[in-house]
C-alpha cells in the first residue's frame, strides 16, 4: 500500500507541473484560465451542437476529428506523457519514499492485524521502472469553468527494493520482501479550480478510481512467506484494506500547489445505510469436530472504527444474528458493502469462511432491500467455484435532504406519535433534546400487534413414503418466544390454511418472526423448512403479502400476509 500512495503523489506532482508548465509556454496567465474555460465548454459539445452556432463557411476544420484522428492525439500525448514521467522519474522515487516512511507506517499500524505485533519499512525504493501511462479520458461530467477532472489509466510492472520488517506477537521477527508487483489501475486527477495566475489550477485531488489488478509476492530469504500459516493471509489482507480505504474513490487525496480554502474536493458524506445481518444458512464447517463457530465482519470502508462485527453463534452452520448496523455513505454510485464470515477459534486466528459484496447503487433510497447473498473465496478473483453458504440481509439506504420523505424505522423521530413530537418541541429544552437524539438505537422500543396470515404453500416436498406430506406451520417470535400453530392438512403437497394469528409485539425493531413448515406423523414430526424476517417491512408498509422460498428445504414456498398495527410507542429512558 505504501509504494502505491507515494507513487500516486509523486505521480500526481508531477502530471500537474508537467501540464502547467506546457500550458505556460502558449499564454500569459490570465488567457490561459479564460482558454481552459472554453475548452472545457467545447469538450462538452457534439459536432451537431457546433454546427447550430457556426455558418459552414467560417466551420473551422479543426471542430471535427475523426475517431482515429482522435486515438492518434490521445496516442501522441500519452507517449509525450510517458517520455516525460521516465525522465522525473529518479526525482520522483526519491521523494515518494521519504514520503512513505513519514506517511504510511502510521496507516500500516492502523490496519495491522491482530495476529501481528508491529509492521515497519527497513528498506524503501521504489525502483528504476516508471509506470507507463495506457489510457486518459477527459471526465466530462465533471469539467466546468471550476475544474478539469481526468481519469489515466496505469500500468506498472515494477522493480521496487521494499524490505517490511514484521513482529509477530509470539515474539517471532520477519523481514519479508515485497517482489514481482504487477498493477494495472485508473487513477483519476482533479485539478481545481482554474486560477489566473501559475500553475493554472489550485489544487491537485488524486484517487484510485478503479483497481484492475493487484499482484505482489512476499518472501523471507528468498522463500515465499505462504509456509508460515496465517502471516502472509493477513499481510495481504492488511496491505489491500489500506490501499481500498487510503486511496480508492470516492476517497481523494488532496495536494495543495497554492495556498488556500480546499475543502469543497474534500470526502463527505451524503447519507446513511441501515444494515440487517439476519441470518446465514448452509456455512461451509472449517471443524473437524462439531460445527463451526461463525461470525460476521461487516464494512463500506475497512477502517477500524467503521467496521461491524457480530457476536459468534456457537455450532451452528445455519446462524441467526438479526444484529442492525448504521454505516456512513459517502457516494451511493460506487460504494459497496462488503461481509466477511469467520469461524471462531478461540485463542487461535478466526478462519476465513467466505466473502460477499453487494453495490449500493443497486439499493433504491427509502425502499428496504432483501437479499440473499452466496459466499465466495475472493472477491478480486474467482479462484474456485466451491458452495460456501449464503447470508441474508436487508438493506435501506437514506440519502440526506429527503426532507422526511423516506420512513426510516430506524430515526429516532420514527417512535414518536404526533402529540409526543408536539410536546417535545414545546416542553423539552435544548439539553433534553440533545439527550434525545444522541440515544443509542438499542433504546428505542416500539410496540404494537404483529397479524400473521399463513394463506398457503405450494411445492412442498415429499416427506411420508407415500410420496405425500402432512404439514402444518409453526409460527415464533424469536425474542418472545410465543408460539402460535395452524392446523394439519393431511395427504397435500400444496396446502391451503388462510388462518390469521396475531402477536404483541413489545421492541419491533429487534424482534424477529420465523415461520417453521412441519409434516405431521404419527409417530413423530419432521421439520420440511423454514423462512426467517424481521419486521422491518411491516413497520414501514403498514402491511404487505409475500411468496417466500421455504428455506432448507428441497423445494417448497409459503404465502404470507403480515399486517402491523401500532400501539402507544416508548422510548426506554
Amino acid at each position: 500500500m505504501g509504494f502505491f500512495f507515494g507513487l500516486l503523489v509523486g505521480i500526481a506532482i508531477g502530471i500537474g507541473l508537467i501540464m502547467a508548465f506546457a500550458r505556460s509556454e502558449s499564454r500569459r496567465s490570465k488567457r490561459r484560465s479564460e482558454l481552459a474555460k472554453i475548452i472545457a465548454a467545447l469538450a462538452r459539445m457534439t459536432v451537431q451542437d457546433s454546427r447550430k452556432l457556426i455558418a459552414p463557411q467560417y466551420y473551422p476544420s479543426w471542430v471535427i476529428f475523426t475517431q482515429q484522428q482522435k486515438l492518434s492525439s490521445f496516442h501522441i500525448f500519452l507517449t509525450w506523457l510517458n517520455q516525460h514521467l521516465d525522465k522525473i522519474w529518479p526525482y520522483v522515487n526519491e521523494a515518494a519514499s521519504e514520503l512513505i516512511r513519514s506517511n504510511v507506517e502510521p496507516i500500516l499500524k492502523q490496519y495491522t492485524p491482530a495476529v501481528l505485533d508491529s509492521l515497519k519499512f527497513s528498506t524503501l525504493t521504489l525502483g528504476t521502472v516508471a509506470p507507463q501511462f495506457t489510457g486518459i479520458s477527459l471526465v466530462e461530467s465533471e469539467c466546468g469553468a471550476e475544474g478539469v477532472t481526468m481519469e489515466f489509466e496505469i500500468q506498472w510492472d515494477g522493480d521496487p527494493d521494499i524490505v517490511i520488517d514484521i513482529n509477530t506477537h509470539v515474539g517471532l521477527a520477519l523481514p519479508v520482501e515485497v517482489k514481482d508487483i504487477g498493477f494495472t489501475g485508473v487513477f483519476r486527477l482533479i485539478f481545481k479550480p482554474l486560477i489566473d495566475q501559475f500553475p493554472c489550477f489550485g489544487a491537485v485531488a488524486y484517487s484510485l478510481r478503479e483497481k484492475k489488478k493487484l499482484d505482489f509476492v512476499f518472501k523471507v530469504s528468498g522463500s515465499e512467506i505462504s509456509a508460515i500459516p496465517g502471516v502472509s493471509e493477513a499481510l495481504e489482507e492488511t496491505i489491500r484494506d489500506a490501499i481500498e480505504d487510503c486511496i480508492t474513490w470516492p476517497v481523494r487525496n488532496i495536494i495543495p500547489i497554492i495556498p488556500g480554502d480546499y475543502s469543497d474536493l474534500e470526502l463527505k458524506p451524503v447519507g446513511t445505510l441501515e444494515v440487517k445481518l439476519v441470518e446465514a444458512k448452509e456455512l461451509t464447517n472449517k471443524d473437524i469436530v462439531g460445527k463451526s463457530d461463525p461470525f460476521a465482519v461487516i464494512f463500506i470502508r475497512p477502517l477500524p472504527n467503521r467496521t461491524k462485527t457480530s457476536k459468534v453463534i456457537d455450532n451452528d452452520l445455519n446462524p441467526i444474528w438479526n444484529e442492525h448496523y448504521e454505516f456512513i455513505v459517502e457516494d451511493q454510485s460506487t460504494q459497496r458493502l462488503t461481509v466477511r464470515i469467520f469461524d471462531d477459534e478461540g485463542l487461535q486466528a478466526a478462519e476465513f469462511i467466505g466473502c460477499c459484496q453487494i453495490p449500493l447503487s443497486s439499493l433504491e433510497p427509502g425502499k428496504v432491500k432483501d437479499v440473499w447473498l452466496k459466499l465466495l473465496k475472493d472477491l478480486e478473483i474467482q479462484r474456485d467455484t466451491k458452495y460456501r453458504g449464503q447470508v441474508h440481509l436487508e438493506l435501506l439506504y437514506c440519502p440526506y435532504g429527503t426532507d422526511g420523505n423516506i420512513v426510516n424505522p430506524f430515526d429516532h423521530d420514527f417512535s414518536l406519535t404526533s402529540l409526543e413530537k408536539a410536546l417535545k418541541i414545546e416542553n423539552l429544552t435544548k439539553a433534553e433534546l440533545r439527550k434525545i437524539s444522541t440515544k443509542k438505537k438499542k433504546e428505542m422500543f416500539i410496540r404494537g400487534v404483529l397479524s400473521v396470515t399463513v394463506i398457503s404453500a405450494e411445492d412442498l416436498p415429499k416427506v411420508d413414503f407415500m410420496g405425500k406430506a402432512d404439514p402444518y406451520v409453526v409460527l415464533v417470535m424469536k425474542k418472545s418466544e410465543a408460539k402460535q400453530k395452524t392446523r394439519v392438512i393431511t395427504n397435500n403437497l400444496n396446502p391451503v390454511w388462510n388462518q390469521t394469528f396475531d402477536f404483541m409485539v413489545e421492541d419491533a425493531l429487534h424482534e424477529m418472526l420465523i415461520v417453521e413448515v412441519w409434516d405431521h406423523d404419527t409417530f413423530g414430526k419432521d421439520r420440511i423448512g423454514r423462512v426467517i424476517m424481521t419486521l422491518t417491512r411491516v413497520l414501514m408498509e403498514g402491511e404487505y403479502q409475500e411468496c417466500y422460498p421455504i428455506d432448507i428445504a428441497k423445494s417448497g414456498r409459503i404465502t404470507l400476509s403480515l399486517k402491523w398495527v401500532a400501539q402507544h410507542k416508548v422510548r426506554d429512558s
